[in-house]
């Protein structure tokens, strides 16, 4: 038995918001059910999300603690644009070790730790193709921050890339130059 409550609020969340929940991404608050699950009644959120054609249903006692949270504040994304425009971070562990690392900032839902994995992977045209775990672990984490600035910001996707993209073009490139340096910064 469901039972929908229409604009209600929970934990501070309420009907028609804009969310993001850690492994999915920015999606919408449509409802929030009642239903009856082994004998006990559970109070829970319907998530939409749009671009996925997927809907989640998340106790609303457990959304805190599963890290879904309210979209990011505009000083925050200004601070997401800043973190793109910074050197990239590439630590000298195995690609295994990293590549799991990169997963971790994406799915914990932290705009700033995902914003790092994209200023990280990110490769300009004059750079090496990347493969084929880093492309995706890229697009990705791209996605995430595209969604969330355009969400926040009121812009369509296309103009949020474009954003993210300026910022990228600022940062230091990663030229031979910058390579000989930072093996040189480790030998040191």
């Amino acid at each position: 038995m469901t039972t929908a409550k229409k604009t209600a609020q929970r934990q501070g969340f309420r009907t028609g918001e804009a969310i993001v929940y850690p492994a999915h991404g920015v999606g919408r608050i449509t409802a929030i059910e009642e239903q009856e699950i082994a004998g006990f009644k559970l109070e829970l959120f319907v998530v939409a999300f749009e671009k996925d054609k997927m809907v989640l249903r998340v106790p609303t006692a457990k959304a805190l603690t599963v890290g879904m949270r309210k979209l990011a504040e505009p000083k925050l994304i200004e601070r997401a644009l800043e973190v793109l425009t910074g050197r990239a971070r590439i630590k000298r562990t195995m690609w295994s070790r990293r590549a799991q690392e990169y997963e971790a900032k994406i799915n914990s839902g932290d705009l700033i730790a995902v914003a790092e994995v994209v200023r990280d992977l990110y490769r300009s045209e004059a750079q090496p193709e990347q493969s084929y775990s880093e492309r995706q672990l890229y697009e990705a984490a791209l996605d995430r921050v595209v969604r969330e600035i355009s969400t926040v910001n009121k812009i369509t996707e296309t103009e949020s890339l474009k954003l993210i993209e300026q910022s990228l073009a600022k940062s230091p490139r990663r030229g031979k130059a910058a390579e000989v340096e930072e093996l040189q910064d480790e030998a040191a």
